[in-house]
């Protein structure tokens, strides 16, 4: 099983929200590598594994460090939050697989903020939606406005990652207005804040009161359809379902 490399989401980083092939996949490698924060978030569990990281902006190297040990012979874990196909770095490592055609690549999915959000709301995910990120750094923000509009005129429910950060910090308002021209202002939303992670925050609220709204890099903000609402402070998006409301019913024999 050497010349391996694990490409593993590790949800919020909490090991219960991560999959037993995943924590199997962990404790089967010999070296665990990873963005500085990430390798903090496994905690004491996997110490005594060889731990390596990189900084923020460096993923093309993370990546090409997990190929270099891979092909020592050792067992390698690359770790990512969320899941690893999902604005993570699986692509990439299948890009530059291509350089070291002996290593073998396995993804094991995790689960994705829009899918843990979305579980601390209540159930905005329940019919179509797409997910688009606010982040403009691989992505021409044009081209993020055509998404927001095609997304609203298709009244897909939205799940946004990445709304905001100490260079961005107007980027969710600027989401809002756009998304306006096509939707109303009292549209369902919310947003979850460090989700499964301390200090978790979770709020319902208009689209209108969401424009107001200052968020930070650790949130995903939930757009409904024109078929959510808010119930008992939950965001919920209608999948359809005929309710059958149980009745009591008297005969006289």
């Amino acid at each position: 099983m050497k010349n391996r490399i694990y490409i593993i989401g590790m949800g919020p980083g909490k090991e219960e929200m991560m999959t037993v092939e995943a924590l199997e996949a962990l404790e089967a490698s010999d070296v665990i590598i990873g963005y500085t924060v990430y390798i903090k978030l496994l905690g004491e569990r996997f110490a005594e594994k060889e731990m390596m990281t990189t900084p923020m902006k460096q993923e093309t190297k993370r990546c090409r460090l997990c190929f270099e040990e891979a092909a020592k012979g050792k067992q390698v874990a690359l770790i990512c939050s969320g899941d690893a196909g999902i604005y993570g770095l699986a692509s990439l490592m299948y890009e530059l697989n291509r350089e070291y055609p002996d290593i073998e690549l396995t993804v094991i999915p995790g689960i994705t903020a829009a899918c843990s959000g979305a579980a601390v709301l209540g159930a905005p995910l329940n019919h179509d939606f797409c997910v688009i990120s606010l982040s403009d750094l691989l992505t021409p923000w044009e081209k993020i406005k055509k998404r927001l509009i095609a997304a609203a005129e298709g009244d897909f429910v939205i799940a946004i990652y990445n709304p905001s950060s100490h260079k961005r910090k107007d980027y969710l308002m600027r989401a809002c207005d756009i998304l306006l021209q096509v939707i109303e202002e009292e549209r369902a939303c919310g947003y979850v804040e460090n989700i499964g992670r301390e200090g978790t925050k979770a709020v319902t609220c208009t689209l209108k009161e969401l424009r107001e709204t200052e968020v930070n890099m650790f949130t995903t903000v939930f757009i409904g359809n024109s078929n959510s609402s808010i119930v008992n402070g939950k965001l919920l998006t209608k999948r359809g379902y005929q309710i059958e409301r149980n009745t009591d019913i008297c005969r006289n024999n």
